[in-house]
């Protein structure tokens, strides 16, 4: 986008300048743009899951005008009340991936599996410290870290032989992952193991 006397324009359009008019095509030329005092334009706005948009400023003194929306908190009470919502849809996915273990011992067929069994218990019970968690939160820098926690992903370093076989060693590597609470169960179902995973650690 592009910023000219007072007007902000989004896409390359004809301009009457001083009484000449000037074709689109000189969006693409950044020599002309300067001379005619066409600067580039950006716009910052605040995160939208947790900002309204509010007063807007302007800064023309630089090589490239800015906008800036300052932001207005949302309310608290209703991220909370969506946070809760997207815990419940998050659990219940989790629980009807497994729900026809149930529905097939009903029916005299072969009884729901130790580990399933331990992995509904599991998801009953981390629902219910989310639940908690969220129900703790008193502001919305709160909501915010909850929703944005970091943690210390450890990984093991990959190698790939000439005929593609991948083996781990002991040498390993480390990022950090900003994890939303709201949604992350820990509990796993299947006794499957990423061989590259060491370990998982919040911040």
């Amino acid at each position: 986008m592009w910023y000219f006397n007072g007007q902000t324009i989004k896409t390359p359009k004809t301009m009457v300048i001083s009484d000449i008019t000037y074709p689109k095509g000189i969006f693409r030329d950044s020599v002309q743009l300067t001379s005619l005092g066409i600067k580039s334009y950006s716009e910052t706005t605040p995160d939208s899951r947790y900002y309204w948009n509010g007063a807007y400023t302007i800064d023309t003194s630089g090589d490239e005008v800015v906008g800036t929306y300052a932001g207005t908190d949302r309310d608290v009470a209703t991220l909370k009340a969506g946070m809760l919502s997207k815990a419940k849809s998050a659990v219940a996915s989790r629980h009807n991936a497994i729900d026809w273990y149930w529905s097939r011992a009903s029916k005299g067929g072969t009884a729901v599996p130790s580990n399933i069994a331990t992995y509904a218990t599991a998801l009953y019970s981390e629902h219910e410290t989310i639940k908690t968690a969220i129900a703790a939160l008193t502001d919305l820098a709160g909501v915010m870290a909850y929703e944005n926690k970091p943690h210390t992903e450890t990984r093991k370093v990959k190698h790939t032989d000439d005929d593609g076989v991948e083996t781990y060693g002991d040498e390993t590597y480390t990022s950090t992952r900003h994890i939303n609470m709201t949604t992350h169960f820990t509990a796993n179902p299947t006794d499957e193991v990423d061989p590259a995973f060491v370990s998982l650690v919040a911040d």
